[in-house]
């Protein structure tokens, strides 16, 4: 049911605005895919006419940007400890590093809203945004892949801190392309049920970020250890 907001007087009255509007979004992501989040429907949930949604985030895109960067952060805090409690510091380097891979896979496959967060990104969420907006959120993100890039290195330590980096910029872009295959529209799935040799095109998303990742992981570290 839509609150009923009187006119926010206070910077603390507008900051709890502005987390109303965040909180609606996120409850949205988790009935509907982000394509289906639109302005009108979020701001009947939250009780606001369209144009004071507006006066808060400049755009629907606005909005999922700041969750993307609050779900990342998320789950880099979750990630930590699930990386601690699989991968064994003594075990041979390959194996660690496949272990790696096995756990992004199996904790990106567990968060379905950061990952296609993550998936429309670049093609939708970026577009529609101001520069200072888009500037903004490139200062969390660049924040968040060095975060992301260090906690792998903690557990794949013969990686450079760039080939760590490196690594964490293909764990997102590879998760959030592998999303956008592996859950395919309706028409898709039809065809796939249609005709059984088509599916071969649709994708696992938790196997094939792992298969990615452990080859991604072999390549870097072949790179630099010796032969």
């Amino acid at each position: 049911m839509p609150t009923s907001f009187q006119r926010a007087r206070s910077e603390e009255q507008r900051a709890q605005r502005r987390q109303a509007i965040l909180d609606t979004a996120s409850a949205m992501l988790t009935e509907m895919p982000v394509a289906a989040v639109s302005l009108n429907e979020l701001s009947r949930r939250v009780g606001l006419a369209k144009s004071n949604v507006l006066r808060y985030f400049e755009s629907r895109e606005a909005v999922l940007l700041e969750l993307l960067d609050v779900a990342f952060r998320e789950w880099l805090t979750q990630l930590a400890p699930e990386l601690a409690d699989e991968i064994d510091p003594g075990a041979p380097v390959r194996e660690r590093g496949d272990h790696v891979a096995a756990v992004l896979a199996a904790s990106l496959a567990a968060r379905p809203v950061l990952c296609d967060l993550a998936g429309a990104q670049a093609a939708v969420l970026e577009r529609n945004v101001s520069p200072e907006v888009a500037a903004e959120y490139k200062r969390t993100a660049i924040r968040n892949a060095l975060d992301f890039a260090a906690l792998v290195r903690k557990h794949l330590p013969e990686l450079s801190e760039e080939d760590s980096l490196r690594y964490a910029g293909a764990a997102l872009m590879v998760s959030g392309a592998v999303w956008t295959h592996a859950h395919p529209s309706a028409a898709m799935l039809a065809a796939y049920e249609a005709d059984p040799s088509l599916a071969v095109m649709r994708l696992d998303f938790g196997a094939t970020v792992r298969e990615m990742l452990e080859v991604t992981a072999s390549g870097l570290l072949a790179r630099r250890l010796p032969e």
